[in-house]
């Protein structure tokens, strides 16, 4: 019997298995294979020979350098602020205040919104003459800045709306995390006479740990692949003079921009080792510190 609904069992998810298999495992199985091509014909689909030079040309390649650097300004960039910002806004709309559902699904549109929809806003709002961020600027002094004609604003320009669509999603986790805090922890540490800064230290984080490191881990996976923001900010292109080239941007030029698909494969194996590396380190501290 046991073996008939096992037999059941996997009858059922046999067509998702195949469906997986096909357009997601095959897929990273042959981008493996592939970053070892040296000499490939495309068209004929022959490999005449493997090799580790496509690693080798990325080592020495200045514009991956370039790449690898920007995509880590950006993380460095918006995951802490990201993190930081949800979770203010998470505990002031968590609190008694009017149009609570009105402000939920104002900072969770932007999420759910296209990305190509939002770049066309904000190519507005940092426009150098009369976008609205300058206008903002300007009221308190500072100079207009050509945010997206200036190579060393456009790392800045593209952090900044990356933070404002992702916040709606870390903001409804967090939120949720906060709606299961027990108020019996903040009234006990009112009693023993902490104030708003410690119940939020000793009482609030730890109970958001979970929730914290989930953001974390994702945020830091989505980080290092962004891309649909830089191609849809900055009109096809990775930025003035490459100012906001990333890994995948750089992996997207070299296998649909010049065919070069070993060294576009290399590129992806470098990145999902440095993900899974940054991972793995999460793991361990979560395993540490976070429990359920």
């Amino acid at each position: 019997m046991k073996q008939k609904s096992h037999i059941k069992g996997w009858l059922y998810v046999l067509p998702a298995l195949v469906i997986l298999a096909i357009f997601t495992l095959y897929p990273i199985y042959k981008s493996v294979v592939m970053a070892f091509y040296t000499d490939y014909d495309f068209f004929n689909d022959i490999v005449y020979a493997y090799g580790f030079d496509n690693f080798i040309y990325l080592w020495e390649d200045p514009l991956f350098h370039r790449a690898l650097r920007n995509t880590f300004i950006y993380v460095l960039g918006v995951v802490p602020v990201s993190i930081i910002l949800s979770l203010a806004i998470a505990m002031a709309l968590n609190t008694k205040i009017n149009f609570k559902p009105l402000f939920r699904m104002i900072y969770f549109i932007p999420f759910v919104t296209s990305v190509v929809a939002v770049s066309i806003v904000w190519r507005w709002i940092f426009h150098g003459d009369y976008g609205l961020m300058n206008y903002f600027l300007g009221l308190v002094g500072i100079d207009p800045i050509r945010w997206l004609t200036d190579p060393n604003w456009n790392m800045p320009a593209l952090i900044i709306l990356s933070i404002w669509k992702g916040l709606g999603y870390n903001i409804i986790i967090f939120l949720a995390g906060l709606q299961m805090v027990n108020t019996q922890y903040y009234h006990a540490a009112q009693i023993d006479g902490a104030n708003t800064w410690q119940r939020f230290l000793n009482v609030t984080l730890p109970q958001l740990a979970p929730m914290t490191f989930f953001i974390s881990i994702i945020s830091i996976i989505n980080a290092f692949k962004v891309f649909d923001e830089v191609y849809a900010l900055f009109n096809d292109r990775p930025g003035v003079a490459n100012s906001a080239l990333t890994v995948v941007y750089y992996m997207y030029n070299k296998f649909y921009g010049e065919w070069d698909f070993g060294v576009a494969s290399a590129a992806a194996l470098v990145l999902f080792i440095i993900i899974f590396i940054f991972t793995m380190i999460q793991m361990y501290i979560g395993s540490k510190r976070v429990t359920y």
